[in-house]
């Protein structure tokens, strides 16, 4: 465990928290084991974390805010066409959702509590790709215009239903790339403008 230095303990906390809860899950997490576990008072957490739920939303905006940095970073070197962009969004989506289950579903079972708006606002910029991508997708004739909301749905439910298999055990992990390029051809094939 890295050592606390004074003026970095809510990244320390934060690091702390991502590690228990990707062993544990989020039922399990305190403020008082976090202390425990960096060194420093039962007390100290506070002065960043108010509670526990305080602790989960930090949590999550992180998630989301990671989440966002690596879809960016995948479309960005996927080039400007929007097949490949597609294939790589799904796979860094994919990715991220089999190696952080438990933070993804933090993430979004957080955003919808009561008075979670900083969390809509962290959500809306992965969100925000995804949309832009079927906007695309529609304006290069590669997908049938329409509703791009209720085609990203699609798109989305496709993805997500794919990571709860893997997360499941009930496809194996080393079959995600195989499974999420099926996905995505057969997504844009069934979306095309006829």
């Amino acid at each position: 465990m890295p050592a606390y230095h004074h003026g970095n303990l809510r990244p320390t906390l934060l690091a702390a928290a991502e590690r228990s809860l990707r062993q544990h899950g989020a039922e399990q997490l305190s403020l008082r084991e976090l202390a425990r576990a960096v060194g420093v008072s039962h007390a100290a957490p506070r002065r960043h974390f108010p509670d526990r739920q305080a602790l989960l939303d930090a949590l999550a905006e992180a998630g989301f805010a990671r989440l966002d940095a690596e879809l960016r970073a995948a479309l960005a070197a996927a080039g400007d066409d929007f097949g490949p962009r597609l294939h790589a969004m799904a796979a860094a989506y994919l990715r991220f959702a089999t190696e952080d289950a438990a933070l993804l579903e933090l993430m979004f079972t957080s955003k919808h509590r009561p008075g979670a708006d900083d969390l809509v606002a962290a959500a809306a910029a992965p969100v925000g790709l995804m949309h832009d991508l079927i906007v695309q997708g529609q304006a290069q004739g590669v997908l049938e215009a329409g509703d791009p909301q209720r085609v990203g749905i699609v798109l989305f439910a496709t993805l997500q239903g794919i990571a709860m298999l893997v997360n499941g055990n009930l496809v194996a992990p080393e079959l995600l790339d195989g499974i999420a390029q099926t996905a995505v051809d057969q997504f844009i094939r069934g979306s095309r403008r006829q």
